[in-house]
């Protein structure tokens, strides 16, 4: 391990990281594996994917809670605050100005065709990561089983994503009973004593008066917007009515984004009407144009639900209100989660159950990631349209061969590829 990072240095990083951060959580993660474990060694690969494993069991979003994970490990709680709110301010603030643009004016097409571009760079991005990963957590032949039926589990069953995760710790569980040797630690990973050479300790140590204070704090910051627009508004009203479903959707959708998705449609469109079905469309791939977590088509819902629906206010005053308090509700649990449980979890690395649970989990995060890289290449390789997207093949493996050969930094690729899209799009007229 490398020495750690300034606060400086990790702070112009998370900067920096909330403006690069394309792909989803699965992209996320794998410039997050890239950039936090092999380029800069800040953190290691044992601890990355432990606390990788228990981001991926909690409701939200996984990839904004392991970037708060790894600030904390880096610079506890003001470490954690800076890496989970730079991952998801600068695409509020995009978004903003894209849904505003929306709203008032229909599409835009130079977002579009970034997107052309940005698609197949992100899944080189996602292939070098499940390559890189896989061969250090498919260490013998019980772990390979185990990322090919959580694959398998997802990608011919459709299984729901908490049940394999789950699923995944159950094996591991029985695996350290039966077979021990097969779901040991592995090179690189934790000792008995939860610790690896040169590596600092854990910034907090659980305790009853911590836990306490966090999840106090943690809830009054979280609940006190909602309450004043209830005091100022009306419990009637639909920033109130969004504060309180985006707060129920931040903890009881598992899975992250992809299971976040169908629900919010689900209620936002049908149920309370806020958007119709095509603007829902929009967002998501609005979401997917702009860096930050996927879930962040939550606040385009917020901004549209409030455009419609002012409530005498001005159109743009509502609307951001709207986006302002979803992210808000959407993400303040992450914090929560993650100042809890982090340091039991780093307390407890190393304890051969829990080393056995996390390293099955590990082998079938592979086989998401996998599955993942799959359903993403064949909607970018290969279009609803019809054909193969010459383009995107050329880009996805310019990006891929670039990285893996020549080391290429995860900026110039993203931005590149979306220069790219912009420029064939102008080209073709």
């Amino acid at each position: 391990m490398s020495a750690g990072p300034t606060f400086g240095e990790a702070f112009r990083f998370w900067l920096q990281l909330g403006f690069i951060s394309f792909g989803g959580p699965t992209g996320q993660i794998a410039i997050m594996h890239r950039e936090l474990v092999e380029r800069k060694k800040w953190i290691s690969e044992s601890r990355f994917l432990d606390a990788l494993n228990y981001c991926m069991l909690l409701p939200g979003p996984e990839a904004q809670q392991l970037a708060t994970y790894s600030g904390w490990l880096l610079h506890g709680a003001k470490g954690g605050i800076v890496a989970g709110a730079f991952f998801v301010l600068p695409s509020v603030v995009i978004l903003w100005a894209l849904s505003w643009l929306y709203a008032a004016q229909g599409e835009v097409p130079w977002v579009a065709a970034a997107f052309a571009g940005l698609q197949p760079a992100v899944l080189a991005i996602v292939l070098s990561a499940t390559i890189r990963i896989g061969r250090k957590a498919l260490r013998n032949a019980a772990l390979w089983a185990v990322a090919a039926l959580a694959f398998a589990a997802l990608h011919f069953a459709h299984a729901p994503f908490p049940a394999v995760i789950l699923g995944a710790g159950v094996l591991g569980l029985a695996g350290g009973r039966l077979a021990p040797s097969k779901f040991a630690a592995g090179k690189g990973r934790a000792n008995g004593a939860g610790k690896e050479a040169n590596e600092p300790s854990p910034p907090a140590r659980p305790s009853w008066r911590r836990a306490s204070i966090v999840a106090v704090l943690c809830l009054s910051l979280w609940w006190a917007p909602v309450a004043a627009v209830g005091l100022w508004r009306g419990t009637d009203d639909i920033l109130f009515q969004e504060g309180i479903f985006f707060s129920k959707a931040a903890v009881v959708t598992f899975g992250g984004a992809y299971a976040v998705l169908p629900y919010v449609a689900q209620r936002a469109v049908e149920d309370h009407g806020w958007l119709d079905r095509g603007e829902m469309m929009d967002g998501l791939g609005m979401a997917e144009t702009t860096p930050g977590p996927l879930i962040m088509v939550l606040a385009f819902v917020g901004f549209m639900g409030g455009w419609h629906d002012s409530g005498g206010l001005p159109p743009l005053l509502a609307a951001t209100l709207g986006l302002v308090l979803t992210t808000w509700v959407t993400f303040l649990p992450s914090f929560l989660f993650i100042f809890l449980g982090a340091p039991l979890i780093e307390k407890w690395r190393g304890v051969a159950r829990l080393t056995a649970t996390l390293t099955a989990i590990t082998a079938a995060v592979v086989g998401v990631i996998a599955n993942l890289a799959i359903w993403f290449g064949r909607h970018v390789l290969f279009p609803e349209s019809g054909g193969v997207n010459l383009f995107a093949v050329v880009v996805a493996v310019v990006a891929f061969v670039g990285m893996e050969r020549w080391k290429w930094d995860v900026v110039p690729v993203v931005l590149g590829s979306a220069l790219a899209g912009v420029a064939l799009r102008t080209l073709s007229g």
